[in-house]
């Protein structure tokens, strides 16, 4: 048997070398336990700490949360259990519990100072994700393998598992006499993953051949990403928005619009995920009418100059929670905010009396750009005059729309 450990410390090694700490997402499964007891060795003098997050979906979840922390404890390493609080009963449970997984990790790892966390992918993750999404009629961003690193949630995320197995990762544990859980959703075919991983067995395709044509698709869609971050350096950004010049959403391929007009939206607001395809595919059509279009939050406009405007929709900022801390609407830092005052969008109502023509704002733009309130009184609006002391800076600048435009 190849040597499992030594494949995982070599990603460490790439991927985390670097890093003074690092944090472990294990759910006490083979693979999170694998990579959990790996780490443990190969660490050396780094800080290293686990988290479990218990979903309290099922009846033994929290049982086997405290058994991941006894594993982790009897590596010496520290441990915390993360409890999901379900807000909703509607929604794609699955879903739900996966961006939660990641919200409640990255909040635990920031407060422990850990710049990346770990997770436990395998191959056999790539392969099955690979048929998922195929019978679904995905891109070739959908088809393409999880990245060995990514950015999301606030945090970095590793997976330095994709160059092994699932079977490696249990012949491996059973050679140290480790043990592991089995989770029982793992054989509930209500599950599209478990009904794929049944029939990628009963059809005997090969995993890592399955992962390895992931990988040749991500290698092709970087070359992608690659080509729109050219076409991308034509962005101007400007108080929170940007413009991309027209003929290059109107000269490209469709692909390569989509790359930009994703990066765009999620530059504008912040959002962890890009636009439903439905959407996108009219606003991209819109687009090509020269047709003013709502996209995900964002307002695309056609402006003078050959530009292709994206703002912020001033329906969704309205919508924005006010905020009295660092941040609002993921989009605007504050400072200097007075007592007693909080931060919300301007609105339609407050452009009246105020020149917002002067401002070179869009009227919508100027409707969604952030204001100082006192209670339900507007007291200023920064982005149309300065307001002394209130200073307001945008959350994102080039370099993260550049990352946005690799990112799809």
């Amino acid at each position: 048997m190849s040597d499992v450990a030594a494949r995982i410390r070599a990603a460490l090694d790439r991927l985390a070398g670097d890093r003074p700490a690092l944090g472990l997402a294990v759910s006490g499964g083979g693979d999170s336990v694998t990579l959990m007891r790996v780490a443990a060795e190969w660490a050396g003098g780094r800080k290293l700490m686990v988290a479990t997050v218990d979903h309290g979906l099922r009846p033994d979840s929290a049982a086997e949360a405290e058994r991941t922390a006894r594993m982790a404890r009897a590596l010496g390493l520290p441990h915390a259990i993360l409890q999901w609080q379900r807000e909703t009963e509607l929604g794609n449970l699955m879903a739900q519990a996966r961006d939660a997984r990641l919200r409640l990790l990255s909040a635990w790892a920031r407060r422990n100072g850990l710049p990346v966390v770990a997770l436990g992918h395998t191959a056999d993750d790539l392969a099955e994700t690979l048929l998922m999404r195929l019978a679904r009629g995905s891109g070739i961003d959908g088809l393409a393998a999880m990245a060995e690193w990514r950015d999301a949630f606030g945090m970095r995320w590793l997976r330095p598992m994709l160059g092994v197995g699932r079977a490696e990762t249990r012949d491996w544990l059973r050679l140290q006499g480790a043990d592991w859980i089995d989770d029982p959703t793992n054989e509930n075919t209500d599950y599209e993953r478990v009904r794929t991983r049944r029939a990628i067995a009963t059809l005997g395709l090969d995993v890592a051949g399955l992962a390895r044509s992931a990988r040749h698709i991500a290698e092709a869609r970087s070359a992608l990403s690659d080509y729109a971050s050219l076409l991308a350096q034509g962005a101007t950004f400007d108080r929170g928005s940007l413009t991309l010049p027209r003929h290059v959403l109107r000269d490209s391929a469709a692909d390569i619009r989509r790359r930009l007009v994703i990066a765009a939206c999620r530059w504008v607001t912040g959002a962890d995920y890009p636009p439903r395809r439905a959407t996108l595919l009219h606003a991209l059509e819109a687009l090509r009418s020269q047709s003013r279009v709502t996209l995900d939050g964002c307002l695309i406009s056609p402006t003078h100059g050959d530009r292709i405007r994206i703002t912020r929709e001033a329906a969704a900022a309205l919508r924005a929670m006010p905020s009295t801390g660092a941040v609002w609407d993921r989009r605007w830092r504050i400072e200097g905010l007075p007592e007693g005052h909080h931060v919300a969008a301007l609105g339609l109502a407050g452009l009246e009396g105020r020149d917002w023509r002067g401002s070179a704002l869009l009227r919508d733009e100027a409707a969604a750009s952030p204001a100082l309130w006192q209670g339900g009184r507007l007291v200023a609006a920064p982005l149309l005059r300065p307001h002394p002391g209130l200073t307001l800076r945008p959350l994102r600048g080039a370099a993260d729309f550049r990352s946005l435009v690799k990112a799809h």
